[in-house]
C-alpha cells in the first residue's frame, strides 16, 4: 500500500524523516467551546467552525488554525439549537420571513447578507425535527437561494424523519452530521452522491446504536463514491483537541480507508486549494497496512512546509 498523497521528507527543524501531507482540516467544530491553541501541534491545520458568533469570528487572527465559518445557526424560534446551554443567543439567527429582500427584520435574505457581510464561507441552517420547529420549504428555498447569490454553500445538520431527502431536495450542499438516526435508504443514498453532496464524517461523538447507523450509513455512501469531509463537531461532549484516532478508526470500519482517508482529512472545503505555507508532518516510516494507516495519521503535527525536504 502506498498512500499517493504523501511524500517521504525530512524536517530540517529537528533533523527527523518521515512523511509530508497536505493539511489536515477539521470540517465541524465550534470555537466558542474549546480552546483552540493545541490544534497545530495535533496535527489540524484549519477548522471550519459550524455555529458561532459571526462577529467574534471575524475578529479571530489569520493565524493557525485557519478558521473558515458559517457564523450564527439559521432556525426558527423554538428550533434547535435555541435554548441549548451551549448555543448562546449570540450564535442563533431566527428566520420567520423567507423573504428575499435585503433588510427585512427575521428575513431570509438578511440572515443570510449578515453571515455573508461578516466573513462566512458557509452557510448554516437547523432542520432537527426531533428537537423542534423546522423551518418551511418554502424558507428553506430562499435560504439556499439567497446563500447561492452570494455566492456561499448550504450546511445542514438534518435530524428526524424526512430530514435527509428534504436536505437533498433543496439542494444543501453539505450534512454536517453524517445521518445516525434512522438507516438511510439506497435511493437516498444514490440521489445524495447524484447531488454531489458531501456528508462530514462526526461518527465519534456517537455511542451505541446512534454510532453502528452512523458507520453503516457512511459506508454505503462512500462505496457510492460520496464525498466524505473529515470532521469531529470538536466541543461537542469530550473529545480529543487535535486529529482525533477514533474518529479515524470510525471512518476506517465505514470503508474510508488509505488515500480516501487522508481525502478526507485534506479536503479543503470550503476553500478552494489547501494551505501552501504549512504542511501535515508525520514522524516515521509511512504504514504499509491500509488497518494502520488512522493510528499513523493520528500523531500528526502541522509544520511551515519551508522546513520539509523530500528524500526520495
Amino acid at each position: 500500500m502506498t498512500l499517493s498523497a504523501a511524500w517521504p521528507v525530512r524536517r530540517a527543524l529537528t533533523a527527523e524523516t518521515g512523511s509530508a501531507l497536505p493539511a489536515f482540516v477539521d470540517h465541524h467544530v465550534h470555537l466558542h467551546l474549546i480552546d483552540s491553541a493545541t490544534l497545530p501541534r495535533r496535527g489540524i491545520a484549519a477548522v471550519v467552525d459550524l455555529g458561532g458568533d459571526p462577529f467574534a469570528l471575524a475578529r479571530r487572527s489569520d493565524g493557525l488554525p485557519r478558521i473558515s465559518f458559517a457564523g450564527a445557526f439559521l432556525t426558527v424560534p423554538g428550533g434547535y439549537p435555541d435554548g441549548r446551554s451551549w448555543a448562546p443567543a449570540a450564535i442563533v439567527r431566527f428566520v420567520t420571513d423567507a423573504s428575499r429582500h435585503p433588510g427585512i427584520d427575521g428575513g431570509v435574505r438578511t440572515a443570510v447578507d449578515e453571515q455573508a457581510d461578516a466573513g462566512a464561507s458557509v452557510i448554516k441552517i437547523a432542520l432537527h425535527a426531533d428537537a423542534g420547529p423546522v423551518m418551511t420549504d418554502e424558507t428553506l428555498a430562499a435560504v439556499i437561494a439567497s446563500a447561492a447569490e452570494r455566492g456561499l454553500p448550504v450546511v445542514a445538520h438534518a435530524q428526524g424523519p424526512g430530514q435527509v431527502d428534504r436536505a437533498i431536495e433543496a439542494g444543501v450542499s453539505v450534512l454536517a452530521h453524517t445521518p445516525f438516526d434512522a438507516p438511510v435508504s439506497r435511493r437516498t443514498v444514490a440521489r445524495a452522491v447524484a447531488a454531489g453532496q458531501a456528508w462530514i464524517s462526526t461518527l465519534d461523538i456517537h455511542r451505541g446504536a446512534d454510532r453502528e447507523r452512523a458507520i453503516a450509513n457512511l459506508r454505503a455512501f462512500a462505496a457510492r463514491g460520496g464525498r466524505v469531509l473529515y470532521g469531529t463537531d470538536l466541543g461537542n461532549g469530550s473529545l480529543p483537541v487535535g486529529v482525533n484516532r477514533r474518529e479515524l478508526l470510525a471512518l476506517t470500519a465505514a470503508g474510508v480507508r488509505g488515500d480516501a482517508l487522508v481525502s478526507a482529512l485534506t479536503d479543503p472545503w470550503p476553500r478552494s486549494s489547501p494551505l501552501d505555507a504549512v504542511s501535515t508532518f508525520v514522524a516515521g516510516a509511512a504504514p504499509t497496512d491500509d488497518d494502520d494507516v488512522a493510528t499513523w495519521l493520528s500523531r500528526a503535527s502541522v509544520v511551515p512546509t519551508e522546513e520539509l525536504t523530500r528524500v526520495d
